[in-house]
Protein backbone atom coordinates (compact mmCIF):
# COMPACT_ATOMS: atom_id res chain seq x y z
CA UNK A 1 0.00 0.00 0.00
CA UNK A 2 1.18 3.55 -0.78
CA UNK A 3 1.85 6.59 1.52
CA UNK A 4 -1.06 8.94 0.52
CA UNK A 5 1.61 12.36 0.51
CA UNK A 6 4.27 9.56 -1.97
CA UNK A 7 0.93 9.07 -4.24
CA UNK A 8 0.26 12.92 -4.56
CA UNK A 9 3.61 13.81 -5.09
CA UNK A 10 4.60 10.97 -7.88
CA UNK A 11 1.44 10.83 -9.99
CA UNK A 12 3.28 10.34 -13.27
CA UNK A 13 5.91 7.87 -11.89
CA UNK A 14 2.89 5.79 -10.54
CA UNK A 15 1.71 5.89 -14.06
CA UNK A 16 4.31 5.03 -15.86
CA UNK A 17 5.52 1.80 -13.78
CA UNK A 18 2.41 0.41 -13.01
CA UNK A 19 1.50 0.33 -16.67
CA UNK A 20 4.09 -2.32 -16.95
CA UNK A 21 2.16 -4.45 -14.79
CA UNK A 22 -0.70 -3.91 -16.90
CA UNK A 23 -2.44 -1.87 -14.62
CA UNK A 24 -4.98 0.76 -16.38
CA UNK A 25 -4.14 4.01 -16.00
CA UNK A 26 -7.82 5.05 -15.19
CA UNK A 27 -7.47 3.44 -11.85
CA UNK A 28 -5.28 6.88 -10.86
CA UNK A 29 -8.06 9.04 -12.85
CA UNK A 30 -9.95 10.21 -9.67
CA UNK A 31 -6.96 10.44 -7.55
CA UNK A 32 -6.67 14.12 -7.55
CA UNK A 33 -10.37 15.19 -7.39
CA UNK A 34 -10.66 13.04 -4.67
CA UNK A 35 -7.72 13.94 -2.77
CA UNK A 36 -8.19 17.94 -3.45
CA UNK A 37 -11.96 17.28 -2.36
CA UNK A 38 -10.79 15.98 1.09
CA UNK A 39 -8.16 18.20 1.65
CA UNK A 40 -10.77 20.78 1.07
CA UNK A 41 -13.88 19.77 3.09
CA UNK A 42 -10.48 19.37 5.89
CA UNK A 43 -9.38 22.92 5.38
CA UNK A 44 -13.02 24.22 5.03
CA UNK A 45 -14.41 22.27 8.68
CA UNK A 46 -10.97 23.74 10.25
CA UNK A 47 -12.11 27.23 9.67
CA UNK A 48 -15.45 26.70 10.53
CA UNK A 49 -14.35 25.08 13.91
CA UNK A 50 -12.47 28.12 14.64
CA UNK A 51 -15.51 30.11 13.63
CA UNK A 52 -17.48 28.39 15.87
CA UNK A 53 -14.92 28.58 18.93
CA UNK A 54 -14.70 32.33 18.74
CA UNK A 55 -18.69 32.51 18.55
CA UNK A 56 -19.20 29.99 21.59
CA UNK A 57 -16.94 32.23 23.32
CA UNK A 58 -18.95 35.58 21.98
CA UNK A 59 -22.12 33.50 23.31
CA UNK A 60 -20.26 33.06 26.47
CA UNK A 61 -19.40 36.12 26.99
CA UNK A 62 -23.12 37.89 26.00
CA UNK A 63 -24.53 35.49 28.25
CA UNK A 64 -22.96 36.64 31.15
CA UNK A 65 -23.60 39.54 30.63
CA UNK A 66 -27.25 39.28 30.40
CA UNK A 67 -27.35 40.29 26.32
CA UNK A 68 -29.87 38.44 23.31
CA UNK A 69 -28.38 35.58 22.44
CA UNK A 70 -30.77 33.70 20.34
CA UNK A 71 -29.23 34.94 17.04
CA UNK A 72 -25.58 33.55 17.83
CA UNK A 73 -27.36 30.45 19.01
CA UNK A 74 -28.28 30.16 16.06
CA UNK A 75 -25.46 31.01 14.00
CA UNK A 76 -22.95 28.40 15.94
CA UNK A 77 -25.47 25.80 15.50
CA UNK A 78 -25.06 26.34 11.51
CA UNK A 79 -21.69 26.43 12.02
CA UNK A 80 -21.76 23.09 13.60
CA UNK A 81 -23.95 21.43 11.30
CA UNK A 82 -21.63 22.77 8.28
CA UNK A 83 -18.62 21.55 9.74
CA UNK A 84 -20.49 18.04 10.36
CA UNK A 85 -21.11 17.77 6.89
CA UNK A 86 -17.48 18.97 5.64
CA UNK A 87 -16.22 16.02 8.18
CA UNK A 88 -18.64 13.08 6.22
CA UNK A 89 -17.44 14.23 3.27
CA UNK A 90 -13.58 14.01 4.31
CA UNK A 91 -13.85 10.83 5.30
CA UNK A 92 -16.15 9.00 2.81
CA UNK A 93 -13.11 10.76 0.60
CA UNK A 94 -10.48 9.19 2.55
CA UNK A 95 -12.50 6.03 2.56
CA UNK A 96 -12.57 6.08 -1.45
CA UNK A 97 -8.71 7.18 -1.75
CA UNK A 98 -7.43 4.11 1.21
CA UNK A 99 -9.69 1.57 -1.00
CA UNK A 100 -7.98 2.93 -4.33
CA UNK A 101 -4.64 2.82 -2.42
CA UNK A 102 -5.29 -0.90 -1.64
CA UNK A 103 -6.39 -1.84 -4.87
CA UNK A 104 -2.76 -0.59 -6.29
CA UNK A 105 0.02 -3.33 -6.55
CA UNK A 106 4.07 -2.55 -5.67
CA UNK A 107 5.63 -0.99 -8.09
CA UNK A 108 8.05 -3.21 -9.99
CA UNK A 109 12.03 -2.47 -9.04
CA UNK A 110 13.85 -0.84 -12.06
CA UNK A 111 15.66 -4.11 -13.19
CA UNK A 112 12.46 -6.01 -13.73
CA UNK A 113 11.41 -6.35 -17.44
CA UNK A 114 9.06 -5.29 -19.18
CA UNK A 115 5.78 -7.62 -20.28
CA UNK A 116 2.58 -8.66 -20.56
CA UNK A 117 2.64 -12.29 -19.34
CA UNK A 118 4.99 -15.41 -18.67
CA UNK A 119 5.70 -15.81 -21.88
CA UNK A 120 7.75 -12.53 -22.17
CA UNK A 121 9.94 -13.65 -18.81
CA UNK A 122 13.43 -14.18 -18.82
CA UNK A 123 15.56 -16.83 -18.34
CA UNK A 124 19.18 -16.31 -16.23
CA UNK A 125 20.36 -19.32 -15.87
CA UNK A 126 19.70 -23.36 -15.87
CA UNK A 127 21.34 -26.04 -13.67
CA UNK A 128 21.39 -29.91 -14.27
CA UNK A 129 21.46 -32.23 -16.70
CA UNK A 130 17.92 -32.98 -17.94
CA UNK A 131 17.78 -36.93 -17.57
CA UNK A 132 17.59 -39.18 -20.47
CA UNK A 133 15.71 -42.67 -20.47
CA UNK A 134 15.75 -45.37 -22.20
CA UNK A 135 11.72 -46.13 -21.68
CA UNK A 136 9.12 -43.77 -21.96
CA UNK A 137 9.12 -41.50 -18.65
CA UNK A 138 6.04 -41.48 -16.97
CA UNK A 139 4.26 -38.62 -15.08
CA UNK A 140 4.29 -39.03 -11.13
CA UNK A 141 0.10 -39.58 -10.92
CA UNK A 142 1.08 -42.75 -13.17
CA UNK A 143 4.44 -43.75 -11.38
CA UNK A 144 2.45 -43.16 -7.63
CA UNK A 145 -0.56 -44.98 -8.15
CA UNK A 146 1.59 -47.70 -10.14
CA UNK A 147 3.79 -47.97 -6.60
CA UNK A 148 0.49 -47.80 -4.11
CA UNK A 149 2.14 -44.09 -2.82
CA UNK A 150 0.12 -41.98 -3.83
CA UNK A 151 -4.00 -42.45 -4.08
CA UNK A 152 -6.04 -39.84 -5.78
CA UNK A 153 -9.45 -41.78 -6.01
CA UNK A 154 -9.65 -42.46 -2.29
CA UNK A 155 -8.57 -38.83 -1.78
CA UNK A 156 -11.46 -37.67 -3.95
CA UNK A 157 -13.60 -39.79 -1.93
CA UNK A 158 -12.34 -38.16 1.85
CA UNK A 159 -12.24 -34.82 0.34
CA UNK A 160 -13.36 -33.88 -3.69
CA UNK A 161 -11.08 -33.26 -5.96
CA UNK A 162 -7.52 -31.71 -5.94
CA UNK A 163 -6.89 -33.51 -2.76
CA UNK A 164 -4.13 -36.73 -2.19
CA UNK A 165 -3.68 -39.73 -0.12
CA UNK A 166 -0.23 -40.65 0.40
CA UNK A 167 0.78 -43.84 1.94
CA UNK A 168 3.91 -45.93 2.89
CA UNK A 169 6.53 -44.83 1.58
CA UNK A 170 5.20 -42.02 -0.14
CA UNK A 171 4.15 -40.82 3.40
CA UNK A 172 7.35 -40.90 4.27
CA UNK A 173 8.94 -39.25 1.34
CA UNK A 174 6.82 -36.02 2.47
CA UNK A 175 8.17 -36.25 5.84
CA UNK A 176 11.76 -36.50 4.88
CA UNK A 177 11.68 -33.74 2.27
CA UNK A 178 10.48 -31.38 5.30
CA UNK A 179 13.11 -31.94 7.48
CA UNK A 180 15.35 -32.33 5.20
CA UNK A 181 14.63 -28.45 3.86
CA UNK A 182 13.96 -27.35 7.16
CA UNK A 183 17.64 -28.76 8.38
CA UNK A 184 19.19 -27.18 5.30
CA UNK A 185 18.04 -23.95 6.39
CA UNK A 186 18.41 -23.90 9.86
CA UNK A 187 21.74 -25.55 9.53
CA UNK A 188 23.43 -24.20 7.08
CA UNK A 189 21.53 -21.18 5.99
CA UNK A 190 21.02 -19.62 9.35
CA UNK A 191 17.27 -19.38 9.42
CA UNK A 192 15.45 -19.39 12.78
CA UNK A 193 12.74 -22.37 13.26
CA UNK A 194 9.17 -21.14 13.61
CA UNK A 195 6.01 -23.18 13.82
CA UNK A 196 3.03 -21.02 13.19
CA UNK A 197 -0.47 -21.08 13.41
CA UNK A 198 -2.63 -22.47 10.35
CA UNK A 199 -5.18 -20.32 10.99
CA UNK A 200 -4.90 -16.30 10.77
CA UNK A 201 -7.32 -13.20 10.76
CA UNK A 202 -7.98 -10.72 8.04
CA UNK A 203 -5.83 -8.36 9.06
CA UNK A 204 -2.78 -10.74 8.50
CA UNK A 205 -3.77 -11.39 5.16
CA UNK A 206 -4.34 -7.68 4.45
CA UNK A 207 -1.00 -7.05 5.67
CA UNK A 208 0.84 -9.47 3.10
CA UNK A 209 -1.74 -8.42 0.36
CA UNK A 210 -3.94 -10.80 -0.39
CA UNK A 211 -6.97 -9.40 0.78
CA UNK A 212 -9.14 -7.54 0.17
CA UNK A 213 -8.25 -7.99 -3.46
CA UNK A 214 -7.75 -11.79 -3.47
CA UNK A 215 -10.35 -13.31 -1.14
CA UNK A 216 -11.42 -15.57 -3.91
CA UNK A 217 -8.78 -17.84 -3.90
CA UNK A 218 -8.78 -18.36 -0.06
CA UNK A 219 -10.64 -20.67 2.46
CA UNK A 220 -12.66 -18.26 4.61
CA UNK A 221 -14.24 -20.08 7.95
CA UNK A 222 -17.68 -19.69 8.56
CA UNK A 223 -16.47 -19.11 12.62
CA UNK A 224 -17.83 -15.18 12.40
CA UNK A 225 -20.02 -15.20 9.20
CA UNK A 226 -19.41 -14.40 5.65
CA UNK A 227 -16.13 -11.96 5.03
CA UNK A 228 -17.52 -8.47 4.04
CA UNK A 229 -14.26 -6.97 1.78
CA UNK A 230 -12.56 -4.13 4.30
CA UNK A 231 -13.84 -4.94 7.40
CA UNK A 232 -11.05 -6.63 8.94
CA UNK A 233 -11.79 -8.71 12.50
CA UNK A 234 -9.86 -9.75 14.53
CA UNK A 235 -11.33 -12.96 15.83
CA UNK A 236 -12.75 -14.17 12.16
CA UNK A 237 -10.13 -17.07 10.51
CA UNK A 238 -8.90 -18.06 7.51
CA UNK A 239 -6.58 -21.01 6.77
CA UNK A 240 -3.46 -19.70 5.47
CA UNK A 241 -2.08 -19.98 1.94
CA UNK A 242 1.27 -20.22 2.85
CA UNK A 243 3.22 -19.79 5.89
CA UNK A 244 4.64 -16.03 4.81
CA UNK A 245 1.18 -15.04 6.02
CA UNK A 246 1.48 -15.73 10.29
CA UNK A 247 5.42 -15.84 9.55
CA UNK A 248 5.60 -11.74 7.92
CA UNK A 249 3.02 -10.96 10.65
CA UNK A 250 4.75 -11.92 13.56
CA UNK A 251 6.10 -8.61 13.80
CA UNK A 252 2.76 -6.80 13.07
CA UNK A 253 2.40 -3.09 14.23
CA UNK A 254 5.80 -3.52 16.30
CA UNK A 255 9.33 -1.80 15.50
CA UNK A 256 11.83 -4.33 15.24
CA UNK A 257 15.81 -4.45 15.41
CA UNK A 258 17.82 -5.06 12.65
CA UNK A 259 21.21 -3.39 14.22
CA UNK A 260 22.21 -6.95 13.74
CA UNK A 261 21.55 -7.30 10.20
CA UNK A 262 18.71 -9.32 8.63
CA UNK A 263 16.15 -11.57 10.33
CA UNK A 264 15.25 -14.84 8.67
CA UNK A 265 13.02 -17.27 9.51
CA UNK A 266 11.92 -20.94 7.86
CA UNK A 267 8.84 -22.42 8.28
CA UNK A 268 7.07 -25.83 7.34
CA UNK A 269 3.45 -25.78 7.17
CA UNK A 270 0.09 -26.91 5.69
CA UNK A 271 -1.28 -24.75 3.20
CA UNK A 272 -4.49 -24.35 1.59
CA UNK A 273 -5.69 -22.24 -1.79
CA UNK A 274 -9.26 -22.17 -3.42
CA UNK A 275 -7.73 -22.34 -6.59
CA UNK A 276 -10.31 -20.09 -8.23
CA UNK A 277 -10.28 -19.47 -11.97
CA UNK A 278 -7.57 -22.69 -12.36
CA UNK A 279 -10.58 -24.87 -13.52
CA UNK A 280 -9.89 -27.16 -15.82
CA UNK A 281 -5.87 -26.63 -15.88
CA UNK A 282 -3.53 -29.44 -14.05
CA UNK A 283 -6.70 -31.76 -13.17
CA UNK A 284 -3.86 -34.54 -12.93
CA UNK A 285 -1.24 -35.36 -10.41
CA UNK A 286 -0.54 -33.02 -7.82
CA UNK A 287 0.42 -30.03 -9.46
CA UNK A 288 -2.21 -27.57 -8.31
CA UNK A 289 -3.88 -29.57 -4.73
CA UNK A 290 -6.08 -27.30 -2.45
CA UNK A 291 -3.74 -28.59 0.80
CA UNK A 292 -0.15 -29.27 0.23
CA UNK A 293 3.07 -28.94 2.63
CA UNK A 294 5.24 -26.25 2.11
CA UNK A 295 8.68 -24.89 3.68
CA UNK A 296 9.10 -21.05 3.27
CA UNK A 297 11.78 -18.73 3.76
CA UNK A 298 10.90 -15.20 5.10
CA UNK A 299 13.69 -12.14 5.83
CA UNK A 300 13.08 -8.80 7.32
CA UNK A 301 15.81 -6.56 6.30
CA UNK A 302 17.40 -2.73 6.27
CA UNK A 303 16.40 -1.33 2.35
CA UNK A 304 19.83 -1.24 1.28
CA UNK A 305 20.31 -4.75 2.09
CA UNK A 306 17.15 -6.29 0.73
CA UNK A 307 18.36 -6.96 -2.73
CA UNK A 308 21.37 -8.78 -1.76
CA UNK A 309 19.09 -10.63 0.84
CA UNK A 310 17.09 -11.03 -2.10
CA UNK A 311 19.45 -13.17 -3.55
CA UNK A 312 20.50 -15.13 -1.20
CA UNK A 313 17.21 -16.09 -0.13
CA UNK A 314 17.27 -17.66 -4.55
CA UNK A 315 19.97 -19.20 -4.20
CA UNK A 316 19.20 -21.09 -0.41
CA UNK A 317 16.03 -22.48 -2.53
CA UNK A 318 18.29 -22.91 -5.70
CA UNK A 319 20.37 -25.44 -3.33
CA UNK A 320 17.40 -27.46 -2.03
CA UNK A 321 16.95 -28.36 -5.52
CA UNK A 322 20.91 -28.95 -6.52
CA UNK A 323 21.45 -31.21 -3.59
CA UNK A 324 18.88 -33.29 -4.34
CA UNK A 325 19.82 -33.46 -8.20
CA UNK A 326 17.20 -31.82 -9.89
CA UNK A 327 17.97 -30.05 -12.63
CA UNK A 328 15.97 -26.42 -13.01
CA UNK A 329 16.11 -22.94 -14.38
CA UNK A 330 15.25 -19.27 -12.57
CA UNK A 331 13.23 -17.14 -14.71
CA UNK A 332 13.18 -13.49 -14.07
CA UNK A 333 9.47 -12.60 -13.74
CA UNK A 334 8.31 -9.70 -16.04
CA UNK A 335 6.00 -6.60 -14.54
CA UNK A 336 2.73 -8.87 -15.89
CA UNK A 337 3.24 -12.02 -14.45
CA UNK A 338 4.35 -10.82 -10.75
CA UNK A 339 2.29 -11.00 -7.62
CA UNK A 340 0.40 -8.16 -6.31
CA UNK A 341 2.78 -7.13 -3.75
CA UNK A 342 6.23 -8.22 -5.34
CA UNK A 343 8.69 -5.17 -6.31
CA UNK A 344 10.51 -8.22 -8.51
CA UNK A 345 10.44 -12.39 -8.30
CA UNK A 346 12.16 -14.93 -9.35
CA UNK A 347 10.73 -18.08 -10.02
CA UNK A 348 12.59 -21.80 -9.69
CA UNK A 349 11.07 -23.90 -12.38
CA UNK A 350 11.89 -27.64 -11.85
CA UNK A 351 12.20 -30.24 -15.05
CA UNK A 352 10.09 -32.76 -15.18
CA UNK A 353 10.69 -35.43 -18.02
CA UNK A 354 7.48 -37.36 -17.88
CA UNK A 355 5.55 -34.02 -18.53
CA UNK A 356 8.74 -32.81 -20.63
CA UNK A 357 8.36 -29.27 -19.22
CA UNK A 358 9.69 -27.19 -16.54
CA UNK A 359 7.10 -26.22 -13.68
CA UNK A 360 6.98 -23.54 -11.13
CA UNK A 361 8.48 -25.27 -8.20
CA UNK A 362 10.04 -22.05 -5.82
CA UNK A 363 8.64 -17.85 -5.91
CA UNK A 364 11.24 -15.85 -4.45
CA UNK A 365 10.13 -12.08 -4.25
CA UNK A 366 11.40 -8.85 -2.35
CA UNK A 367 8.51 -6.71 -1.37
CA UNK A 368 10.24 -3.83 -0.62
CA UNK A 369 8.22 -2.18 2.19
CA UNK A 370 5.16 -2.37 0.28
CA UNK A 371 3.64 -5.17 3.32
CA UNK A 372 5.76 -3.41 6.00
CA UNK A 373 3.43 -0.33 5.09
CA UNK A 374 0.21 -2.33 5.44
CA UNK A 375 1.37 -4.81 8.28
CA UNK A 376 2.86 -1.37 9.77
CA UNK A 377 6.49 -3.35 10.18
CA UNK A 378 9.25 -0.73 11.36
CA UNK A 379 12.85 -0.58 12.21
CA UNK A 380 15.22 2.12 13.65
CA UNK A 381 18.36 3.04 11.59
CA UNK A 382 21.10 3.83 13.38
CA UNK A 383 21.13 7.56 14.29
CA UNK A 384 17.89 8.04 13.37
CA UNK A 385 14.96 9.59 15.44
CA UNK A 386 12.52 7.97 13.00
CA UNK A 387 11.66 4.69 12.61
CA UNK A 388 11.17 3.76 8.68
CA UNK A 389 9.29 0.72 7.34
CA UNK A 390 11.74 -2.90 6.39
CA UNK A 391 11.80 -4.89 3.40
CA UNK A 392 10.22 -7.80 3.51
CA UNK A 393 10.85 -11.25 1.48
CA UNK A 394 9.94 -14.26 0.64
CA UNK A 395 10.04 -17.77 -1.01
CA UNK A 396 9.42 -21.19 -1.10
CA UNK A 397 11.90 -23.19 0.18
CA UNK A 398 10.71 -25.39 -1.28
CA UNK A 399 7.31 -26.85 -2.15
CA UNK A 400 7.27 -30.29 -1.05
CA UNK A 401 4.65 -31.57 -3.32
CA UNK A 402 6.09 -30.21 -6.33
CA UNK A 403 9.63 -31.53 -5.03
CA UNK A 404 7.74 -34.83 -4.27
CA UNK A 405 6.54 -35.00 -7.70
CA UNK A 406 9.94 -33.61 -9.15
CA UNK A 407 11.97 -36.70 -7.63
CA UNK A 408 8.97 -39.42 -8.36
CA UNK A 409 9.68 -38.24 -12.55
CA UNK A 410 13.57 -37.48 -12.11
CA UNK A 411 14.61 -40.94 -10.80
CA UNK A 412 11.97 -43.05 -12.38
CA UNK A 413 13.51 -46.81 -13.10
CA UNK A 414 12.84 -48.85 -16.05
CA UNK A 415 10.87 -51.40 -13.57
CA UNK A 416 8.83 -48.66 -12.45
CA UNK A 417 10.44 -48.10 -8.91
CA UNK A 418 11.80 -44.69 -7.75
CA UNK A 419 15.14 -44.61 -6.72
CA UNK A 420 15.84 -42.05 -3.53
CA UNK A 421 18.34 -38.97 -4.09
CA UNK A 422 20.79 -39.77 -1.71
CA UNK A 423 20.87 -36.40 0.23
CA UNK A 424 17.21 -37.88 1.43
CA UNK A 425 18.12 -41.28 2.11
CA UNK A 426 19.13 -40.83 5.65
CA UNK A 427 16.11 -39.35 6.40
CA UNK A 428 14.04 -42.23 4.85
CA UNK A 429 15.67 -45.02 7.30
CA UNK A 430 18.35 -45.83 4.71
CA UNK A 431 15.59 -46.93 2.22
CA UNK A 432 17.38 -46.41 -1.21
CA UNK A 433 14.86 -47.34 -3.41
CA UNK A 434 10.89 -47.32 -3.34
CA UNK A 435 8.99 -49.99 -4.95
CA UNK A 436 5.71 -51.34 -4.97
CA UNK A 437 3.98 -51.38 -2.02
CA UNK A 438 2.29 -54.11 -0.15
CA UNK A 439 0.22 -52.35 2.50
CA UNK A 440 -2.31 -54.62 3.98
CA UNK A 441 -5.68 -56.28 2.71
CA UNK A 442 -6.97 -53.03 3.40
CA UNK A 443 -5.61 -51.71 0.42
Amino acid sequence: MYDLAFVRGNLPLLEERLSLRGVDSSLLDGFSSLDAERRSAITEAETLKAQRNALSAEFGRMKREGAETTAIAAKTLALKEKTEQLEAVAVEADQKLRSLLESLPNLPHESVPAGASEQENFCEKTWGEIPSFDFPAKPHWEIGEHLGILDFERAAKISGARFVLQLGSGARLERALANFMLDLHTREHGYVEVLPPSLVNSRSLFGTGQLPKFAEDLFHCDDKGPYVAGEFQENDHWLIPTAEVPVTNIFRDEIIDLSNGSISFTAWTPCFRSEAGSHGKDTRGMIRQHQFQKVELVKFTRPEDSYAEHEALTRHAEAVLERLGLPYRRMLLCAGDMGFSSAKTYDLEVWLPGQQTYREISSCSNFEGFQARRANIRYRPAGARKAEFVHTLNGSGLAIGRTYLAILENYQQADGSVRIPGALQPYMNGETVITRQSLGRAL
